[in-house]
């Protein structure tokens, strides 16, 4: 089965509870669980026994339980109302959006600020996220461009993504994803996902090998994921 194979649906029984579950195998050596809004997602070594897959799941059944009701009692984050002079990160520092009339233009990017001209149809929130959108596949575009070189490989087709929590993706094909919502991000945790998505046209896996394909485009790769899943908390919600 390919490391990127496609998420089995399955599902478990957990103290009375039917529990729904996605299964994905790939080259990694044990199993692991997660849980997010989707639900339980489980990570399994190709040739791991079923068997032994759902006998770890009812091993860990009650945080498992306890994990999916407090995602389900989780309030659903609010969307950020964009108004004249509202700010936001862009790549870490703040920028200001300014409503203004721009003539042809939709958006315009200046020195902090972001201007935008709202109309009937097109409200602020859609001109921003657009706005955002370009500016992340010019960054994107130009971040790939400056590490691919220093693997060795040409530099991949880019596609944004709009995952939820996924935040880069890298295909057989060698094509990589990039969630536009990094260009929230500061550049050097944007350039840790550009450098840990690269490294899969080397191992496409999360091996040993892997990383140290990794540690060579980002030395301080250990503090800068962590610095983006302190930074994914705070992202606006658009």
């Amino acid at each position: 089965m390919p490391p990127n194979a496609p998420d089995v649906p399955r599902s478990i029984v957990l103290d009375g509870q039917t529990v729904a579950y996605q299964l994905r195998r790939s080259a990694r050596r044990t199993i692991g669980l997660a849980i997010d809004h989707r639900g339980l997602r489980v990570g399994a070594p190709t040739r791991a026994r079923l068997g032994d897959i759902e006998s770890l799941i009812r091993q860990h059944g009650q945080w498992v339980l306890d994990k999916l009701a407090a995602w389900r009692e989780r309030p659903a984050p609010k969307s950020l109302e964009i108004t004249d002079g509202t700010v936001i990160p862009l790549l870490g520092a703040p920028l200001t959006i300014a409503l203004t009339a721009l003539g042809r233009a939709r958006w315009q990017f200046g020195p902090q600020t972001l201007y935008l001209q709202p109309t009937a149809s097109a409200s602020a929130a859609q001109l921003l996220e657009h706005a955002l959108r370009d500016k992340a596949r010019a960054v994107f575009t130009e971040r790939l461009a400056t590490h691919a070189p220093r693997l060795g490989v040409a530099l991949p087709p880019l596609r944004l993504s709009s995952a939820k929590t996924r935040w880069g993706s890298c295909s057989h094909r060698g094509g990589i994803s990039l969630n536009w919502r990094l260009i929230f991000m500061p550049l050097a945790v944007v350039d840790y996902v550009v450098c840990h998505e690269l490294a899969h046209l080397k191992e496409m896996n999360h091996s040993p090998r892997f990383w140290s394909v990794v540690e060579q485009l980002c030395p301080d790769w250990r503090n800068l994921r962590l610095e983006l899943r302190r930074q994914a908390r705070h992202i606006p919600h658009l």
